[in-house]
């Protein structure tokens, strides 16, 4: 996976100036939780995670304590629903572009896969009447993310109910990745694992409060035959979580109100930036995004995408997400706006403008 080799944190933070390939919010130094941790003692914990944390979870998704599995990052989840229901003679139906594990495992699964392919010229939106089409051959798993990451596109809740029935109607799974759910721009509609039992939602701490280091997500979905497969998994591959890492997330959770309030007044800043840097470009073209902290434009001119790259990175010291990083062509490419400070993505957004046109 390109996208893990070149990562920010595989080039050094101190390599880059204006980090806007990041897909997440800026990240949370510790001492600003005022956390004490001297009183947790660190023993195996609960198996499908720390209770607490676990109630508070489900009550804020109107669920129960029982629905919910954490675990160590919505990468996990999603790995361990992979693993626990695709293998070579199963059928997997999922979006592209997409964050990289919700692809990669299963082609280690050898799963049969087709894509659901996310087009600029429909604004990024899931095509449901192809959905549908491609849902008549009854695929094990559907896959799908809202938020989108890449793109920021967003399901509203009518065509959220329509992908549920859809794959309820024709006997397979859905797996909806949630993890920018909190950085929708309007309401987002119901947790979809609290729409059916077929359904499973995959979420963390990391993309939208900005935890990516205590490595904490959860598994949420109302099946106890699927919940019961999604532990022996876990209980295969970790036991149990971090005792450190569920603490300092229900402390965060306890006290989010607190805690999220100034991560949102930056987002919005930082986009109102970006969205009047897009609408003034000469060299960018873009679909707006409807949530997340990402979005997916296109360079209009044509140029040697592979030197605009190193240019950027090796003259400029800024980094995007290359469009390789979602097997999309070069001329794409993700734009992260939650992580840099104001001036950082100002100046990154110049120095992608001012390569481009040394290259025309």
């Amino acid at each position: 996976m390109p996208i893990e080799a070149e990562s920010p944190e595989e080039l050094g933070y101190g390599n880059i100036e204006c980090n806007l390939a990041e897909s997440s919010v800026t990240d949370t130094n510790f001492k600003d939780l005022d956390f004490n941790i001297k009183d947790i003692t660190l023993c195996y914990g609960d198996h499908k995670g720390l209770p607490a944390l676990r109630e508070l979870i489900a009550a804020d998704y109107g669920l129960q304590p029982e629905h919910i599995i954490l675990v160590p990052g919505a990468a996990a989840g999603l790995f361990i629903v992979a693993t626990s229901l695709l293998n070579k003679n199963s059928q997997l139906l999922v979006e592209r572009p997409n964050y990289a594990t919700n692809i990669e495992t299963p082609r280690l699964l050898e799963c049969e896969i087709n894509f659901i392919d996310l087009h600029f010229e429909t604004q990024y939106k899931l095509d449901l009447y192809r959905l549908s089409t491609m849902v008549k051959s009854m695929p094990s798993l559907i896959s799908i993310t809202t938020p989108h990451n890449p793109t920021g596109s967003v399901l509203t809740e009518e065509e959220l109910m329509e992908v549920v029935e859809l794959s309820r109607r024709h006997g397979s799974y859905l797996l909806v990745d949630e993890t920018y759910r909190e950085l929708s721009f309007n309401n987002p509609p119901p947790l979809a694992a609290s729409i059916s039992d077929n359904v499973i939602s995959v979420s963390s701490v990391s993309k939208a409060y900005g935890l990516p280091g205590i490595r904490m997500g959860w598994i949420a979905c109302k099946n106890k035959h699927l919940l019961e497969t999604f532990l022996a998994a876990k209980e295969q591959i970790f036991i149990c979580n971090s005792l450190l890492d569920e603490h300092v997330a229900l402390h965060y959770l306890q006290h989010k109100q607190q805690f999220f309030a100034p991560i949102k007044q930056h987002i919005n800043n930082n986009f109102k930036v970006l969205e009047e840097h897009m609408n003034s470009s000469k060299n960018l073209e873009w679909v707006k995004p409807q949530g997340g902290v990402v979005c997916y434009p296109r360079i209009i001119p044509s140029i040697d995408y592979k030197v605009f790259y190193k240019e950027l990175y090796h003259k400029h010291k800024t980094l995007v997400g290359a469009g390789h990083w979602f097997e999309t062509s070069q001329k794409y490419m993700r734009i992260g706006f939650g992580w840099p400070t104001k001036e950082a993505l100002q100046q990154g957004l110049h120095h992608i403008e001012a390569t481009i046109d040394g290259l025309k």
